[in-house]
């Protein structure tokens, strides 16, 4: 049985930053996902740390929502094409395309998330990283922390998912972290551990598309008001512009009122009801 490995790893709410690692628009209802979209989040194999085939489960279509699913926007910011744009507070972030385009993902954003703002490169890249409690972690949070102080080695059962992006400023380790999820239902929401995380077959692309040495830029709280305008917290958990929820909230007949988030935004946990 492999649900107890299961259960630890999600327990530990993919609290894997700040760890020594060894390896708008408006509307009455969200867009449905076209056909290529849903194409890309379709289930795949890939190859595991040891060479195994590792099979990645397909997103279900109701976690897509339109801030959630991977989609070409027009872009604002000021930063350079192939830069990698991290929004903690919009939840979003940007691979910058160019000639005002980019490439917009949807994000988890843990308590580590907003530990940090400013540049960074991307100095390492992981698939499948193995990952480690640091041991002030395993100090102050034992009955969390101790029966994997050793690691975890890199797999499903393993909080940083299909891939890792590891940031540094200079030689100098943020332990901040972009990486994968074992839990889908996150994406989207605030967390409360972890770093930012995308859906798997999300990390997995930008993996592939970005080089060590790539720039990245971690917004603060004010330059995402400036750039992103003011944000929402719908009832489900997931942000969406305040223009979007006014629009949205325009007077209708009280019986024919709608949560247009309610049947497009399941919530689920990973975790065995029994558990």
């Amino acid at each position: 049985m492999r649900l107890a490995p299961l259960c630890l790893a999600l327990t530990l709410g993919l609290a894997a930053c700040g760890t020594e690692s060894r390896n708008p628009s408006t509307g009455a209802e969200p867009a449905a996902a076209s056909a290529s979209q849903l194409w890309m989040y379709q289930a795949r194999t890939d190859v595991g740390p040891k060479g195994e085939p590792i099979e990645i489960a397909a997103v279900r279509q109701g976690y897509l929502n339109e801030r959630n699913r991977r989609q070409q926007v027009s872009y604002n910011g000021p930063e350079a094409k192939d830069t990698i744009v991290v929004d903690p507070y919009a939840r979003v972030l940007y691979h910058v395309l160019g000639n005002g385009q980019a490439m917009r993902f949807g994000i988890a954003v843990g308590s580590e998330g907003r530990g940090f703002a400013g540049e960074a490169t991307i100095r390492r890249k992981a698939a499948w990283p193995s990952w480690t409690p640091t041991a002030n972690m395993v100090r102050t949070q034992p009955e969390l922390y101790y029966n994997v102080r050793h690691g975890l080695t890199g797999g499903l059962h393993n909080p940083m998912g299909a891939r890792a992006l590891y940031l540094y400023q200079g030689s100098r380790d943020t332990l901040y972290r972009i990486h994968g999820t074992m839990d889908p239902s996150s994406i989207g929401k605030a967390t409360s551990a972890g770093c930012i995380r995308l859906f798997q077959q999300d990390i997995m692309d930008l993996y592939d598309e970005l080089p060590v040495g790539a720039h990245v830029k971690v917004r603060t709280q004010a330059e995402s008001l400036r750039l992103e305008g003011p944000m929402v917290e719908t009832p489900q958990g997931y942000m969406v512009p305040a223009p979007q929820v006014a629009a949205e909230a325009a007077p209708v007949q009280a019986s024919a009122t709608v949560n247009p988030y309610a049947a497009t935004s399941p919530v689920e946990s990973a975790v065995p009801s029994r558990f």
